[in-house]
Parts: structure tokens; C-alpha cells; sequence
């Protein structure tokens, strides 16, 4: 089995790409295949090194080495041209001398007159004698000779599938510059590299039946062809910026590991027959089927990225988290200083709360921040301070953690609890104002790991300032 990955390098590896390449690389693994990388260059203007950097970056941050490439399509075009040409010779493709303009016009009526257009073959007529004598002087495109007929293959994931060849016109193979064409740039690549498994988007599905064609005419046996449904935004319509179909690597700055999203992507239009979510590369290969791949749109759910992502992150060797925590701090301006036997206790509290990487330091912002002025929200602010605990019991409790002799999380919460009962007050009453003071949050970690971890003073400064606050007319 040999399978490729080509992607155009006018566009970064976004999500949709990027699972295509997985799809590719679980097939060559699954079935001790090989995985080939080819870079479809052939739109030299949109085309860029970066961009072509962009995803080989976006690649190797997946994991998805390739086993042969990368290969520019642009390498082979010798070839491409000399397939043309054979195709050519054979009858199979013909000279058209048909003036742009006058195509574009023809289509253009086509158009509004809400029909499909379709080249009408003048050219198809003219002798191979006057053919070769014109093509001296005047300007020409190659085309294909479309068989009459029916263009079917077994796909791998729609099964039998079939186009009526009336439907596609005689396609372009060679533009009038002698430069090729998509479909046979592709077609030529493929046997040259002797690709047995063509897998990609459905939305090349409209090509498949030109490129078989073209198979046909240079006497190749074409590929297997298997099309995955589009991955669609949570509204069900196709995915968009607004989804979040950005670069890949965009993701990887947003603080999500690379193997969450290698699970996420794998099981995205494919399903490995039982409930497994969260699953290793080597359980993936192992299950991998593309029998399995459902034939309709799979949805782009970022909740479930973050959750799947955060089960990643809690199952991090604690001193890989802490070396991403250090920079991402870093990063955020909040590291300096810092205690590192403190910080290891912090994100020890805060591992399993984080969905990315990049959560860490908004999630442990009121820890890190040296400064004790919390911007309290004034909605929340008015929610927390209020009867029964509030001002009485957080009050009596402000004294009474002045007056702790021990500032660990055994005594804070035996002293909270044991007011609470006797100011007769559910203890959850006075902790949520009391989170809500030294944090500024509605939902944190235990509370009282939190205040061990916070300190005496930075904790007794905020309750104080919480209490000012609440009672200067803010609530």
C-alpha cells in the first residue's frame, strides 16, 4: 500500500487538511504501508516558502513524518507534459484552437441561462494533419477525449459511486502556455509514485471521474479512491474561520497538545466501533478502518476538543507541565520571582482544572499576580456579599484567621466550619464569599488549599479589601 498526502502550499495545514494527512498516515501504518508527502506547487503565484514551511512545521508537530518526501508537484512537470503528449499521440486527447474569449462568453450563457456548460467539441473534427500544420502557429490548449459511458469506482467510504460521462466536458490537460493542468499533474504524480490508495475530502470528489479517465487514456490501473466527509461547524454548516478552521499550529499556540489533537482529528468522521474517547496513537493504528468512516459531515466541537485536550494535560508527567507552565508564565509576565517548591504545589492544584496550556496562567492568575487588588466583578461582587454570611460571619471570620497560630488547610477549615455552625449558616455560604474575596472567581480549587497556598498576609489583605469594598456602596 502506498498512500499520499498533497497538499497546496497556497493555504496553511488548517484542520481539515490535517486530518486528511492523519487518515493517510493511520492507512500506510495500519496496513505497514508507505506515507508520502507531496507538495502540490503548481499555482506558483499563490504559492510560498512559508507556506509550504507552515506545513511541514504543521506536520511534524502532529507527528505525521512522512515516509518518503516531501516531493514538489512542480519537479515532475517534465512528465506531465510528456503524458499530455502521449495522450495525444494515442487520439486519446485532441488540439483545441478556440479563442478564450469566445469559451468564456459560451459559458457565461450558459450560466444565466441556468444551464450547465459544456465545451462542444468543435474542435474534436480537425484531421491530426491540420492539427499538428496549426499548432506551428496559433495558440491551442490540449484537451481530453471523453468516452462515451459511465465513470464508476468503488469508493472506499460512499462505496460504488458513478458520474455519466456526458456530464464532463472535455477537460483542459495543457493551458495554451504548455503548462499542465490539475487533474493531469496529479494523475502523473500518482503513477510516477506508484500511489495505490487515493484518500482525501469530498470535495475532490467531482475529480475523481476526470482522473480516471485520464488513468484510462495512459493505460494505468487507477487507485483505490476514497472521499471523507467535510468537517462541519457546530451549526452543521461547512467549517469556516469563524469555527475555528485556523492553522493547525494556531492550536498549538492556544496551548493544545499535539497528540489531544491527533485523538480529537483521528476520530473525527471515523468511529473505532466501541465508546473509546481517549485513545493512544498505537490503539488508533490498531483499530483504524476506513470501512468505519461515516459518509456525513462530522462535526468540529471545540467543547470536546477542550475536554479531551484537558484529560491530555492531567495525564502529563508532572515536570513536562511544569516546564510548559514556566514558559507559558513566562510568557504572561508572572514568573519572576516566583518560589519554584511554591509553584509545583500551585499547578499540582491547578493541573486538573486546565483545558490548554495557555488556561494556566489565567486559571492561577490570582496566585501568581503579586498584586492583591482583585478586579472584583460588580454583578458578583453584589451576588457574594450578602446575608446570612455576609457582613457578620465574614467579618468574625477575618478575626479569626488574624489570630490562627497555624496557616495550613487542616485549621482554616476546621475554623470557617466551626463559625459557620455557630453563626447558624450552611458552611458553603461563607465559603463561596470568602473564594470569591482572595480570588475574584466564582469557582476555583478547593478553598482551602487556596488560602494555604496564597499565605497569611496576601489572604487577610484581600478580605479586608473585600470588606471595604462591599461596604462603600458597590453593592
Amino acid at each position: 500500500m502506498r498512500v499520499r498526502f498533497a497538499p497546496s502550499p497556497t493555504g496553511y495545514l488548517h484542520v481539515g487538511g490535517a486530518r486528511t494527512a492523519i487518515f493517510n498516515w493511520l492507512l500506510a501504518r495500519r496496513h505497514s504501508g508507505t506515507f508520502v508527502l507531496r507538495i502540490e506547487d503548481t499555482d506558483e503565484q499563490r504559492s510560498s516558502e512559508e507556506l509550504v514551511r507552515a506545513i511541514l512545521d504543521g506536520m511534524a508537530w502532529l507527528g505525521l513524518a512522512p515516509d518518503e518526501g516531501p516531493f514538489f508537484q512542480t519537479g515532475n512537470r517534465a512528465q506531465h507534459v510528456a503524458d499530455a503528449r502521449k495522450l495525444l499521440d494515442t487520439g486519446k486527447a485532441y488540439r483545441c484552437f478556440c479563442d478564450a474569449a469566445t469559451l468564456r462568453a459560451e459559458r457565461e450563457a450558459a450560466e444565466k441561462a441556468g444551464g450547465a456548460y459544456v465545451y462542444p467539441r468543435r474542435c474534436l473534427s480537425i484531421p491530426r494533419a491540420d492539427s499538428d500544420r496549426r499548432a506551428a502557429t496559433e495558440t491551442f490548449v490540449v484537451r481530453l477525449q471523453v468516452p462515451p459511458g459511465v465513470t464508476s469506482w468503488d469508493d472506499l467510504v460512499h462505496g460504488t459511486t458513478s458520474f455519466p460521462n456526458e456530464v464532463i466536458e472535455d477537460l483542459i490537460l495543457l493551458r495554451s502556455d504548455g503548462t499542465p493542468i490539475y487533474n493531469l499533474s496529479v494523475v502523473s504524480d500518482d503513477i510516477a509514485m506508484r500511489i495505490t490508495h487515493v484518500v482525501r475530502g469530498d470535495d475532490h470528489i467531482s475529480n475523481t471521474p476526470k482522473q480516471i479517465l485520464i488513468y484510462q487514456g495512459l493505460d494505468a490501473p487507477p487507485p483505490r479512491f476514497g472521499h471523507l466527509p467535510l468537517i462541519l461547524g457546530t451549526d452543521k454548516k461547512r467549517l469556516s474561520k469563524r469555527h475555528g478552521a485556523t492553522s493547525v499550529l494556531d492550536y498549538e499556540a492556544q496551548g493544545y497538545l499535539p497528540d489531544a489533537m491527533f485523538n480529537f482529528l483521528a476520530l473525527l468522521g471515523w468511529n473505532p466501533g466501541d465508546e473509546r474517547v481517549v485513545m493512544s496513537r498505537e490503539e488508533i493504528v490498531e483499530s483504524f478502518d476506513l470501512a468505519q468512516v461515516g459518509k456525513s459531515g462530522a462535526v468540529f466541537d471545540l467543547t470536546k476538543l477542550d475536554w479531551l485536550n484537558g484529560r491530555y494535560i492531567t495525564a502529563m508527567r508532572d515536570d513536562a507541565f511544569e516546564a510548559e507552565a514556566r514558559k507559558r508564565l513566562s510568557d504572561a509576565g508572572l514568573w519572576e520571582g516566583l518560589d519554584p517548591s511554591w509553584l509545583r504545589s500551585v499547578l499540582a492544584l491547578i493541573k486538573p482544572r486546565v483545558r490548554t496550556l495557555a488556561a494556566i496562567a489565567d486559571e492561577g492568575r490570582y496566585l501568581f499576580d503579586p498584586s492583591d487588588e482583585i478586579a472584583y466583578d460588580p454583578k458578583l461582587l453584589a451576588k457574594h456579599a450578602t446575608p446570612p454570611a455576609f457582613p457578620g460571619p465574614f467579618r468574625a471570620l477575618l478575626a479569626q484567621y488574624e489570630a490562627l497560630p497555624a496557616w495550613s488547610v487542616a485549621p482554616l477549615e476546621q475554623t470557617l466550619r466551626a463559625l459557620a455552625e455557630e453563626a447558624g449558616v450552611a458552611a458553603g455560604k461563607l465559603i463561596h464569599p470568602v473564594r470569591f474575596a482572595v480570588s475574584g472567581r466564582d469557582a476555583t480549587p478547593g478553598l482551602f488549599e487556596v488560602l494555604e497556598l496564597l499565605g497569611r498576609e496576601r489572604t487577610l489583605a484581600r478580605m479586608r479589601r473585600f470588606l471595604d469594598r462591599a461596604s462603600t456602596g458597590l453593592v
